[in-house]
């Protein structure tokens, strides 16, 4: 959890996971079936997958490198995601998507295209809160874990993150001003031999209206109480900031680190966070106050310039029973009001629904590789929405039904209210341009981004200094 989001088995996880790293270079054929691939590269010999990895360089772009056990964990990761029935991607092409980004990196230098610390520090502490979250927030569990400091995995965290972002923005800046138009999806799926079209699971149409329990003022009050006793005992000398920080702040990337939230610009927090520190002389320890996240107690440490050092206790109000029920009695008479045919789904979702991710499409969910209101039930990652869905009739819309709401700017789990509406099943089929337009367009995008990333990469690969290991000669990925 980090004040800076203003925009909004086995408990070890890879890395690569952790940090958000999207592989987007893979063929676009990985996401619509093996039949549709342009091409076929020669490829290294394919291995099982194993925990082992090997620490050897065997790749460099300029002041960029790709390690064997870089490869490894790509490829163990794409293998794991890859949807039953199509192709998984060959070592070859992991390896080509590693070196693309490292491309990518390196021109992004020569051709300045940055992205902001602020971002970077964003999402850098959102998934280190993630990870940390695996462990009940308990740093030396994670050190077991990983062998590592919190220090350390957030810094390889950080690295992954910026190169995430400035791929991300590279791609945008290559790409740019590109169209798929309806021409274009037809011309695409026409390209495709009948005896090779792509065969789709049966998929659902399901939407949801969220109603986030408000906490009432008397829960916020007691929470108000607490930091207040908090800070009469820090200024009595019975306790120090950074001891009652990591005891109780609610805020875990922070919280391990005493409270200490490092130096920030001005705009970088949330703005009332921000008011309270600059009114602050250093050491003076604040009043609680209240932001989106909840409530900070705040201690100023430093100012130079235009940036200061704080560090906070944060405590979060939680919703009582009352504030629950309140959520489901409102959410009862909502459904009633769409049942009775007073108000259609999409509109009640549009002006009610407290979750913005499905509100915006009528409640609907979408598959995020093409947009579609269309999901494959393995698409659907929660398994109290999977086995409710399975229980239900198409058309029907259920009661309020608790659940646990994971916030996406803490990653904390809340607790929350859903109506669902099972609208639609689509049975299994063969790819066709009336039941899967979403789809083909988005395949016919990436191709045509693959094409034009093509074209960049001849290019670019003249401009930086790249030294391939003879293993991986055969990958052929510097042929034009």
């Amino acid at each position: 959890m980090n004040l800076l989001s203003m925009n909004n088995g086995s408990k070890k996880l890879p890395l690569l996971l952790l940090a958000g790293l999207v592989f987007s270079q893979i063929s676009w054929a990985q996401d619509t079936g093996d039949t549709l691939a342009s091409s076929e590269k020669p490829a290294v010999e394919e291995e099982k997958p194993s925990g082992q990895v090997l620490d050897k360089i065997i790749a460099k772009v300029d002041n960029y490198i790709i390690l064997e056990s870089d490869l490894q964990k790509a490829y163990l990761e794409a293998v794991s995601q890859y949807q039953q029935g199509m192709e998984a991607p060959s070592r070859c092409q992991i390896f080509e998507s590693l070196l693309i980004n490292k491309l990518m990196m390196a021109k992004s230098e020569i051709d300045s295209v940055v992205v902001s610390e602020a971002e970077v520090i964003i999402q850098t502490d959102q998934r280190f809160t993630m990870v940390l979250q695996q462990f009940g927030g308990d740093e030396e569990t994670l050190i077991e874990a990983y062998g590592k400091t919190g220090d350390q995995l957030k810094s390889e965290i950080q690295d992954a993150v910026k190169e995430q972002l400035v791929v991300g923005k590279m791609r945008g800046v290559i790409t740019e001003g590109l169209e798929v138009s309806p021409n274009d999806v037809r011309t695409f799926f026409g390209s495709i031999p009948n005896d090779s079209l792509p065969f789709f699971s049966a998929e659902v149409s399901v939407g949801q209206i969220v109603k986030k329990p408000e906490v009432s003022q008397s829960e916020k009050d007691k929470v108000v109480e607490q930091l207040l006793s908090i800070k009469k005992r820090i200024l009595d000398g019975d306790a120090d900031f950074a001891s009652m920080a990591t005891q109780y702040s609610e805020d875990p990337a922070s919280a391990a680190q005493g409270g200490d939230l490092g130096f920030f610009k001005r705009g970088e927090l949330a703005p009332e966070y921000e008011a309270t520190a600059y009114a602050l002389k250093p050491g003076e320890i604040s009043d609680p106050v209240e932001t989106m996240f909840g409530f900070h107690m705040i201690q100023l440490l430093e100012r130079r310039g235009n940036t200061f050092n704080t560090r906070h206790i944060l405590r979060i109000p939680t919703p009582s029973e009352s504030d629950i029920e309140k959520a489901e009695r409102f959410l009862d008479s909502l459904r009633q009001q769409i049942v009775d045919e007073k108000i259609s789904f999409a509109k009640a979702a549009k002006e009610n629904s407290d979750d913005r991710e499905t509100s915006d499409n009528g409640g609907f969910f979408t598959d995020p590789g093409n947009g579609s209101n269309r999901l494959t039930l393995r698409t659907l990652e929660d398994p109290v929405l999977y086995f409710t869905l399975d229980s239900m009739e198409v058309g029907t819309i259920t009661q309020p039904i608790r659940y646990d709401d994971v916030d996406p700017r803490t990653r904390r789990s809340e607790p929350g209210v859903r109506l669902l509406y099972y609208k639609e099943r689509f049975p299994a089929h063969r790819a066709n341009l009336s039941d899967d337009y979403e789809k083909l367009k988005a395949a016919a995008k990436r191709k045509k981004e693959e094409e034009i990333l093509s074209k960049w990469f001849v290019l670019a690969k003249e401009e930086v200094f790249i030294d391939i290991d003879p293993q991986y000669d055969r990958c052929e990925a510097l042929k034009d």
